[in-house]
C-alpha cells in the first residue's frame, strides 16, 4: 500500500499546486519581498535597483554553474539541480502543505534545496585547490559567497515565517 502511495505523490503534489494557485492562501497577505508577503512578478519589479542586480547575479552564477561547470563538476550540478528544484517544486510543496506560498516558504526551500551544494562546497573547497582550472575554482568561490549571503536572508525570513505559521 505505501510503494502505491509514493508513487504517486509527486502527481498529487503537482495537482494539488495547479488545482489551488500557485499562492494557496496567499491572498490575505501584501505583495512584497518581506517573509509574510507574495513574492511575485509584481513585488520583483518594485524591489529597490540592488536587490535587482543581486537576484540577476545570483541567478546568473546559478546558470554559470549549470551552463560551463555541471556537465564535468558534481559540486556545480548539486548547485544548478539545487536552483532547479527549489524553483520547480516551491509552490507545489508548500501549497500541498497548506500554506501560503510567501517569500518566507520560498527561503526555507532554498535552505533545504541549495544547503547539500553548500556543504560540498565548504567540505571539498575546490576553490582552494591549484589543481583545478581558474574558471572553475572563481566561480566555486562565488557560488558559496552567493549562497552564503543569501542563506543570513533565508535564514531570517525562515524563522519569521516558521514562527508565524506556528505560533
Amino acid at each position: 500500500m505505501m510503494r502505491k502511495f509514493t508513487k504517486h505523490l509527486p502527481l498529487a503534489i503537482i495537482l494539488a499546486a495547479l488545482l489551488s494557485g500557485n499562492a494557496f492562501g496567499a491572498e490575505a497577505y501584501p505583495k512584497g519581498a518581506g517573509a509574510l508577503e507574495v513574492f511575485d512578478g509584481e513585488a520583483m519589479s518594485a524591489l529597490p535597483l540592488p536587490a535587482k542586480l543581486w537576484l540577476k547575479f545570483m541567478m546568473l552564477t546559478f546558470a554559470a554553474g549549470l551552463i560551463f561547470f555541471a556537465w564535468k563538476k558534481p559540486i556545480a550540478r548539486w548547485a544548478a539541480g539545487g536552483m532547479i528544484v527549489s524553483m520547480a517544486t516551491c509552490a507545489p510543496v508548500f501549497t500541498a502543505l497548506g500554506l501560503p506560498v510567501l517569500s518566507g516558504s520560498i527561503a526555507i526551500w532554498h535552505i533545504v534545496c541549495w544547503s547539500p551544494a553548500l556543504v560540498l562546497l565548504l567540505t571539498k573547497r575546490p576553490f582552494l585547490k591549484s589543481n583545478e582550472g581558474l574558471p572553475y575554482r572563481t566561480w566555486s568561490v562565488i557560488m558559496t559567497g552567493v549562497i552564503l549571503i543569501s542563506f543570513i536572508f533565508d535564514f531570517r525570513d525562515a524563522a519569521i515565517y516558521i514562527h508565524h505559521f506556528t505560533g
